[in-house]
């Protein structure tokens, strides 16, 4: 559970990009990642989605080895245009045992502000 006067800032570790499960992608998320990949919608979404594993929606596709597919290395292929569910991670979502496997460091909320 995240404590609400703590903001946690990612040292882009990329651990939550080799957690297994759903990148969601919402319907105004098509058309920027995929100009930024210089393809087609439909070519992208052919490439680099699935159907979501609770039937509602897209996915981005995983590596065999759960991975995300736009995973290069330690660097988001995507990382200016990555998905609202990516960009949120770990402050408006997380996965049991996520402080484990992440890097990112808790900042009082109250040092931001001032």
């Amino acid at each position: 559970m995240l404590e609400p006067d703590v903001f946690y800032v990612c040292q882009r570790c990329t651990a939550c990009c080799k957690w297994p499960g759903d990148v969601r992608l919402e319907e105004n998320e098509i058309a920027p990642i995929a100009e930024f990949l210089g393809l087609a919608e439909q070519d992208f979404l052919d490439t680099f989605t699935r159907l979501r594993t609770n039937r509602q929606g897209l996915s981005l596709i995983e590596k065999e080895n759960h991975e995300c597919v736009m995973l290069e290395g330690n660097a988001c292929r995507i990382h200016p245009v990555k998905p609202e569910q990516c960009a949120g991670f770990p402050n408006k979502w997380n996965f049991p045992g996520w402080r484990q496997v992440c890097e990112a460091v808790p900042v009082q909320v109250a040092e931001i502000l001032t």
